[in-house]
């Protein structure tokens, strides 16, 4: 973490501050990651009844545990007014993988089946291709319409294999239809600036773990079954962390050595407060705000 880096952390919090102190709701926020999903950990605990048998699990190295990376896309749950119904905020999960005809016979299947293949090395035109083919239209297909005519933003990190936020091809095909929609990267080095980082990948994770997968198509079902079965409490509950994440940010001027506070997320949600935002503390603001323009002054801190 660079002091560059901490003056565009700050920034970043900043601008998601609304005048009344209140942080912005981030309904037109989609946040995109990729992740590798592995078949299993090479320590794994099980609680088992007396008879029952541990599942089987067995790979020819526990170096090279077979695994697959998705893309994932969310966005803040929300009421949607024009189907009348809640929308649970998860965009989508695509595996990268090719499907190819076996080359020869097996004991697993005779030659011409299709089998999966996960991609081993995942580069920007991969990324591209994954964005235009499956993301922009399930962006365009399950984002409430009451946002059409509203700007969505994309939010990413700054990884290399990560899409220009001035791609063109990008850019066509994000204002197809009457939509704008826009790529943005948020800050180097903020992983906690990331809904999926912090704590959604998680939560997928531990469900997968649940099961155990014996080939790559019980992999993607598995982690496919386990992003289905969040429910959006649980994604709109990382969202507001998010929102502490850069409240806590920004009491630090910007660094990621913060603690992250406790709200009561479930408290709140009980006495019926379950979407609304952060209201960012008045003097952390207003210290954030002169330490920045202090910054910008060029003025020694």
């Amino acid at each position: 973490m660079t002091k560059k880096n901490e003056i565009q952390r700050l920034k970043f919090a900043l601008s998601f501050v609304k005048p009344t102190g209140q942080f912005h709701d981030m309904f037109d926020y989609i946040h995109i990651d990729e992740k590798w999903f592995y078949m299993t950990k090479v320590k794994r605990n099980y609680y088992l009844v007396a008879d029952e048998e541990p599942p089987e699990r067995s790979v020819k190295s526990k170096n090279f545990i077979q695994k697959v990376m998705f893309l994932t896309a969310v966005a803040r749950p929300c009421w949607d007014h024009v189907s009348k119904k809640m929308f649970d905020g998860k965009i989508g999960m695509w595996p990268f993988v090719t499907y190819e005809p076996a080359k020869k016979n097996s004991k697993n299947r005779p030659k011409g089946t299709v089998v999966t293949k996960h991609i081993t090395s995942v580069n920007r035109d991969t990324v591209k291709e994954m964005v235009l083919r499956n993301l922009i239209p399930a962006i365009k297909r399950k984002m409430p319409l009451a946002r059409e005519n509203n700007t969505l933003y994309i939010q990413q990190d700054n990884a290399k294999p990560h899409l220009y936020t001035n791609d063109p091809g990008l850019d066509t095909e994000c204002k197809k239809g009457g939509w704008n929609i826009v790529m943005r990267n948020q800050p180097p080095n903020s992983p906690d600036f990331n809904v999926l980082d912090l704590g959604f990948f998680t939560s997928i994770q531990s469900l997968q773990y649940q099961e155990a997968p014996t080939s790559i198509d019980d992999l993607i079902n598995c982690v496919l079954k386990a992003f289905d079965a969040l429910g959006h409490d649980t994604l709109n509950k990382i969202f507001l962390s998010y929102q502490c994440a850069l409240e806590s940010s920004m009491g630090v001027g910007g660094s990621n050595n913060y603690k992250l506070q406790h709200i009561q997320k479930d408290k709140k949600e009980n006495n019926g407060a379950k979407y609304n935002n952060v209201i960012c503390d008045p003097v952390t603001y207003s210290q954030a705000v002169a330490k920045l323009a202090a910054i910008e002054r060029g003025q020694k801190l």
